[in-house]
């Protein structure tokens, strides 16, 4: 039988070679919101796997709104122009189509790296002050964030939209809206962060309201070519937060507003979250999503195995399946799946000759 995760899938206007999705990965490895050669080594050899589609990491859409000083940020002409260098270096060796993630970090912004402990850098370190719906500190963070006016939200909005229009003129094939993980929009979604009594707080409507303002005028803002979407937590796993039930809601509000796909993760709002970790452990939002609307709908979730992703495919929990950690353990994951599946993937034409014999088909 032919497989359903190599089988073609049309995102908006963007024709897609298979199911496989490389979700956004933050590395940080930019100066000052630049892109570096890590990035070229990173995202290049990710475009030559076989995947269909390929986002870049969570990219700031200011200063403020990068998670830490080492993000990228894609808010001023030296940032653009350093991202394009990564982006024209890929493009000679792969056709992938290539995505961006935009993101503004909120009230979990100003840390360090993870693997410098990943704490609240100080005012003296490096820090500055966080921004947030309302000023609740996250976790054990000791400065808590200052709770945005009308002004600032304004200004947000209209960086999102901006940092849009230089993702256009990169020639990036998607964006995707960053609303999980307890990040801004997230927070402004999540009952659990958000305590404003303005027209961004309180009901779900209101809490949504943001988000869905950012969604129109970033799809004002690129042509109608480039489809626009979100990656969205589809529980906090916190009782009395943003939940599965909401999830769908947001989802119809998009699909009425013209969005072309949805990226259901989970978490990250809250230090309290109970997640119960297994395989497929977040697959189904992406289900309850897709059985409530036609939103086109992208599933995680310790996908790690072919016959895991084919199953997810096959029985129409999701349309496209996206892996992050699994990818950078396995960077020829798609032609290992396609191996196993009786697929084929197409390589560099110098990779060719690495086919090995007993997939006499897999490189077409």
């Amino acid at each position: 039988m032919t497989s359903q995760l190599f089988s073609p899938y049309k995102l908006g206007a963007l024709e897609l070679s298979n199911r496989i999705v490389i979700a956004p990965m933050c590395q940080y490895s930019a100066e000052d919101g630049k892109a570096t050669d890590w990035h070229t080594i990173h995202l290049g050899h990710l475009a030559l796997s076989g995947a269909a589609l390929l986002f870049i990491e969570a990219t700031a859409v200011e200063p403020e709104g990068r998670i830490s000083p080492l993000d990228v940020g894609l808010w001023s002409d030296e940032t653009e122009a350093a991202l394009g260098k990564v982006l024209d270096a890929i493009r000679k060796h792969s056709d992938m189509p290539i995505g961006i993630q935009l993101a503004h970090a909120g009230r979990k912004a100003s840390v360090a790296a993870p693997w410098q402990g990943g704490g609240q850098l100080g005012l003296d370190q490096g820090g500055w002050q966080t921004l947030a719906p309302s000023p609740i500190a996250f976790g054990s963070h000791p400065r808590a964030p200052l709770a945005l006016d009308l002004a600032g939200i304004a200004r947000i909005r209209e960086n999102f939209a901006a940092s849009a229009k230089r993702a256009a003129r990169l020639g990036l094939n998607a964006i995707e809206l960053h609303a999980a993980h307890g990040y801004l929009l997230h927070q402004f979604l999540s009952p659990l962060s958000n305590r404003r009594e303005d027209q961004y707080g309180g009901s779900l409507e209101n809490r949504m309201r943001l988000p869905l303002e950012i969604f129109d005028a970033v799809r004002e803002a690129v042509p109608a070519s480039i489809p626009v979407g979100f990656r969205v937590s589809g529980s906090d796993w916190v009782a009395g937060g943003w939940d599965i039930e909401q999830t769908v809601a947001f989802a119809e509000a998009l699909e009425a507003r013209g969005g072309d796909f949805i990226h259901i993760s989970g978490g990250g709002l809250s230090s309290e979250q109970q997640v119960p970790l297994g395989p497929n452990y977040q697959v189904p939002f992406a289900r309850a999503v897709k059985q409530a609307t036609g939103l086109p709908t992208i599933a995680v979730g310790l996908i790690t195995e072919p016959d895991q992703a084919e199953a997810i495919i096959g029985t129409g929990d999701a349309d496209l399946v996206a892996l992050a950690r699994g990818m950078l353990y396995d960077p020829r994951w798609p032609w290992h799946a396609a191996a196993q599946l009786g697929a084929s993937v197409k390589p560099p034409s110098q990779y060719l000759r690495s086919q090995p014999r007993q997939f006499g088909k897999l490189f077409g």
